[in-house]
């Protein structure tokens, strides 16, 4: 299996750069961003290689949802198998061109279910020399969150980067299955930044826009998907919206039944920012409500 992707070789010598989006095909403004870099980088600018692989999981894609047919998340199933299911098949030739690569950056968004206040991560590899390298990357891209996590989380395209020594670094801008123009925007400026702090373009870089830097290391740091839990299927109603200032056993909102005669409320587990935010209101049990950003 192979991925739809474009390279643009450069007229001079540099590194080589792979960015994606579509890792779950709800997300939307990677696939736009990445679409604009392959308009508008010119070849006789550009010093290395540029790879752009802009729906990675069609299969999903082509569904309007995060996820294809199997039901195997893709961001969970890396590093894949060349004879499994379509996602499976999918993980293995994303993780075979992110080998080939020298740097990576994976752009996504909360996808149809969710809002994700910009931010820019990057795990924290024991390697050094990739940790500095992906630190560097994340305050290039410049948005308002630097997020270093846990390195240990496996089935992502970050694992296999980093099983390869390959520095990376992810995206998250917003969601709710929009494909909102500064979100287009904001990641094709973060990527050409990244590609200047890397020697590939000439480009002045930006003032900043980072409010935030925290690196997190404890085990499950930047797994969004296990916090906050919905304690019963229902109806959730925020009552707090990203960038806000939570303390632990603040409400996050409340999820009722059918008929609304039970209704939870749900209070934070954290202290700190909310950073995700479920904006699909009809929520299952165990569904995560909210990520909040400790340690700020």
């Amino acid at each position: 299996m192979e991925l739809q992707t474009k390279v643009i070789q450069g007229s001079a010598d540099g590194p080589h750069l792979f960015i994606t989006g579509g890792v779950h095909g709800d997300e939307y403004e990677p696939m736009a961003a990445i679409r604009r870099l392959m308009r508008e980088v010119d070849p006789s600018a550009l010093r290395g290689k540029l790879s752009l692989t802009p729906v990675v999981n069609e299969a999903a894609f082509l569904r309007g949802t995060r996820i294809a047919e199997d039901e195997l998340d893709l961001a969970r199933t890396c590093p894949g198998d060349p004879g499994g299911s379509i996602t499976e098949r999918t993980a293995d030739a994303l993780s075979k061109l992110i080998r080939t690569a020298e740097y990576y950056i994976d752009l996504h968004t909360g996808g149809n279910i969710m809002d994700v206040w910009p931010l820019v991560g990057y795990k924290l590899v024991p390697n050094e020399e990739v940790r500095d390298a992906q630190r560097r990357m994340a305050k290039a891209f410049n948005l308002p969150l630097v997020w270093g996590t846990d390195y240990r989380l496996e089935g992502r395209s970050l694992s296999v980067a980093r099983d390869a020594g390959v520095p990376a670094i992810y995206a998250e801008y917003m969601g709710s299955g929009k494909c909102d123009p500064a979100g287009t925007t904001a990641y094709f400026d973060g990527c050409l930044n990244v590609m200047s702090e890397l020697g590939m373009i000439d480009r002045k870089q930006p003032a900043s826009r980072i409010q935030y830097t925290v690196e997190d290391e404890r085990p499950s740091a930047g797994h969004m998907q296990i916090r906050n839990p919905s304690p019963i299927t229902g109806l959730f109603e925020p009552q707090v919206e990203l960038g806000d200032r939570i303390e632990a056993g603040d409400p996050l909102g409340t999820v009722s039944d059918v008929l609304g005669e039970n209704a939870v409320t749900v209070p934070s587990n954290e202290s700190g920012i909310v950073i995700v935010l479920r904006t699909f209101a009809r929520v299952y049990k165990d569904d995560a409500l909210a990520v909040i950003l400790e340690n700020v």
